[in-house]
């Protein structure tokens, strides 16, 4: 298992947390952002990290691992490794989570879903629905970093850190007021 207090560290010297005006994958606007890729680049730390998701796990055991592209790629594929299961992911094609590059899902198959950080849980949601309409089931969901606040999943969710950081509607947000450039670090395209 990992601290929190050791996460928190390694988080801030991989260069992992930011400070600025950023527009989260949800739309959302924040003067912070965690950019996991900056801390999953390390091979060690991400292997720490899946192994540490897949530890807290206490649910049934998942017969494989299925990601949003792309933040949760990497962790994902190290939660899977610590599982000893398959790993897959989901891509947007035409603004729906898909199955992509020959993957499937076997009827009935039990599945983690991991991600990277979750926020609104939308990406989530939208890779549960891939996987129930394959007839797979969702028995739950893992992330390296929850910033869902009070929000729930339909699922059990365990994070290894959660962080309740300021977020803004666009329309309310006084980085936008002020002036201050936004910048869009995450890998959702807006139309």
């Amino acid at each position: 298992m990992i601290e929190e207090a050791e996460l928190k560290s390694y988080l801030s010297t991989s260069g992992a947390f930011l400070e600025g005006h950023f527009r989260l994958s949800s739309g959302l606007h924040s003067p912070n952002y965690v950019q996991c890729a900056q801390a999953l680049k390390n091979p060690v730390w991400a292997g720490k990290m899946g192994a540490a998701l897949a530890a807290a796990w206490k649910g049934p055991g998942p017969d494989l691992i299925l990601s949003p592209a792309m933040g949760g790629l990497i962790i994902g594929h190290e939660v899977a490794r610590a599982f000893g299961v398959d790993f897959i992911f989901t891509e947007r094609e035409n603004s729906v989570m898909t199955l992509r590059r020959g993957f499937s899902l076997p009827k009935g198959a039990r599945l983690l879903i991991v991600e990277d950080v979750i926020t609104t849980g939308k990406s989530t949601l939208e890779t549960s629905a891939s996987a129930a309409a394959a007839g797979a089931e969702t028995v739950g969901a893992l992330s390296v970093i929850n910033r869902m606040g009070e929000k729930t999943l339909p699922f059990p969710f365990i994070s290894l850190l959660k962080l309740d950081l300021t977020a803004y509607r666009p329309e309310n947000c006084p980085l936008c007021r002020d002036g201050v450039p936004v910048l869009k670090p995450g890998s959702r395209i807006f139309a």
